[in-house]
């Protein structure tokens, strides 16, 4: 397989942070007269590749709109503050695979994650030195096909591969038209996939 490029998903794909964006955000929740359970590590798992406003929906669905923002706008930022100081759980091979794959194309991340989520991933676990750009709903509230098409627009790319675990991933490569990489130990189950790996060092050998 050739390709100029590679862009990644985050959760469930490069990194599992549920462990600590689930105790980040309970302890925002905790001061919250208005919500009514905490939220565990599975449940933030099953909503990774969503949208903040369909979080927000899904996990508080009870509370006016313009609460929902606020609870999560809250839940976020102290949930960056978290993560740079003490990171996720990256997959086992993660830095390995990257330097092997830089060595021949170039490597962006696109996710669905509010802005400052994956600086703290790449200052924590210090990995920026293997990507080209990113991009984020959070910056401008587009879509992730949209956000794939802008990264390939931005950086002149020719031929891109797309790595993800959700059928959301799926259906953002349809509308940026590349072809989709299920990565089948992440969080969600995929249809309609060209492509599969079981482990993120499975890349390595496909490009």
């Amino acid at each position: 397989m050739n390709a100029d490029a590679i862009i990644f998903d985050m959760d469930g794909t490069l990194w599992d942070s549920s462990d600590v964006v689930s105790a980040s955000w309970n302890k925002v929740i905790n001061e919250c007269p208005d919500v009514k359970e905490p939220v565990s590590a599975e449940h933030v798992k099953s909503l990774m590749g969503m949208q903040l406003s369909q979080i927000g929906k899904n996990l508080f669905p009870y509370l006016e709109s313009d609460k929902q923002r606020k609870l999560m706008s809250d839940c976020c930022i102290y949930e960056n503050e978290v993560l740079r100081k003490q990171g996720g759980k990256l997959y086992s091979g993660l830095e390995d695979t990257l330097k092997d794959l830089v060595k021949r194309t170039k490597l962006f991340i696109v996710s669905n994650c509010q802005s400052g989520y994956i600086e703290a991933f790449l200052e924590y676990h210090k990995l920026s030195k293997y990507f080209i750009d990113f991009e984020c709903a959070g910056k401008g509230g587009k879509s992730k096909g949209d956000n794939i098409i802008e990264i390939i627009r931005r950086n002149n790319i020719k031929s891109a591969y797309y790595v993800g675990d959700t059928q959301i991933d799926y259906e953002a490569t349809r509308k940026a038209c590349i072809p989709f990489i299920y990565a089948s130990y992440g969080f969600g189950e995929v249809h309609g996939y060209e492509y599969k790996i079981d482990d993120i060092a499975d890349l390595a050998k496909m490009f």
